[in-house]
């Protein structure tokens, strides 16, 4: 029991204090997916995901006759196969739709994003009753560890970095480079109310135009209640937070100034799951943020998916 706390206490801990999000959590660098729905076999699924940011503010975080809103939105095809009851693996294909407005046009692209491939390994799965008789409740924990890779498959267009000096290099469907994710997702319940964290830290890599995006650290927490119904229907509303921090790109041997930074929101949504459906989505509110020394800003997000069980 005290290996299964504090191992919960250092998940909670590296949400909170790791330091560095490619992109600003938009675009090929966002991989927040909230409460994954339980699956002991196989599962295959549609998750959609909108994000924007306000980029060239100025030093006072005003806008000028530069800035540009970005949108970002992100369809994927994503799967998990569970082998063995401790081994799984995940990946993701993402479809992108960019578009970016300033004072004189409006520019869109479309397009494959960066496919990624996570390897986890069960480290503990254990089920403790509490109490004795009538009083006695099931106490359930899960610690998942796994390491994964995010492949080049999104353009990256060189010609779309920004031509004004330090700004940040958001617009493109992918990264450009071979990238390197660590993850762990640890959930404890007592009946049906839960706690569920993941922690997520990304190393990057130069890509072939010698362009940087600075390695990204992610965590979330949530709380959540599962309401069931004839043992058919199951719904669970949650409520957390979002946390995301990167360190500043490098354009060459330059520290590209209007990157990098820290951000946070405030999450809440619900899974609903039907015999072998699951539907879920969640909100998130912008509660705190300081991207690109004040040049950039995050707006709230969304995401919804649809998953089918095997």
């Amino acid at each position: 029991m005290k290996r299964l706390v504090l191992a919960a206490a250092l998940l909670a801990a590296t949400t909170m204090t790791s330091n560095a999000c490619d992109i600003c959590g938009c675009g090929a660098g966002s991989y927040y997916i909230g409460i994954l729905p339980e699956f002991n076999a196989k599962i295959l699924g549609l998750r959609y995901r909108s994000s924007n940011l306000t980029t060239h503010l100025n030093p006072n975080g005003e806008r000028t006759y530069l800035t540009t809103d970005e949108q970002y939105y992100t369809t994927e095809l994503w799967g998990g196969w569970t082998i063995k009851d401790r081994y799984r693996i995940m990946a993701s294909v993402p479809l992108a739709v960019n578009i970016k407005d300033n004072e004189t046009a409006r520019e869109r692209k479309t397009g494959l994003s960066d496919v990624s491939v996570q390897g986890f390994y069960r480290v503990l799965r254990s089920k403790t009753t509490l109490g004795k008789h009538d009083k006695a409740r099931l106490l359930v924990q899960d610690l998942w560890v796994g390491v994964g890779v995010k492949a080049p498959t999104g353009k990256y267009n060189p010609a779309d970095k920004s031509t004004i000096s330090a700004t940040t290099n958001s617009f493109q469907l992918g990264t450009g480079s071979w990238d390197f994710l660590f993850t762990g997702m640890y959930d404890i319940r007592l009946l049906d109310i839960g706690f569920n964290a993941t922690a997520s830290y990304k190393i990057n890599t130069t890509n072939p135009y010698d362009y940087y995006y600075g390695n990204r650290f992610s965590g979330s927490a949530q709380l959540y209640h599962k309401f069931r119904f004839d043992n058919k229907f199951m719904i669970a509303p949650n409520l957390g937070i979002n946390i995301e921090s990167s360190r500043k790109d490098i354009d060459g041997s330059t520290a590209v100034r209007a990157t990098g930074g820290r951000l946070m929101f405030a999450t809440a949504g619900a899974e609903m799951s039907f015999e072998k459906v699951s539907i879920g989505g969640n909100w998130q509110a912008v509660v705190n943020q300081n991207l690109g020394e004040g040049a950039v800003k995050a707006g709230n997000r969304a995401m919804l998916h649809v998953s089918f069980m095997f």
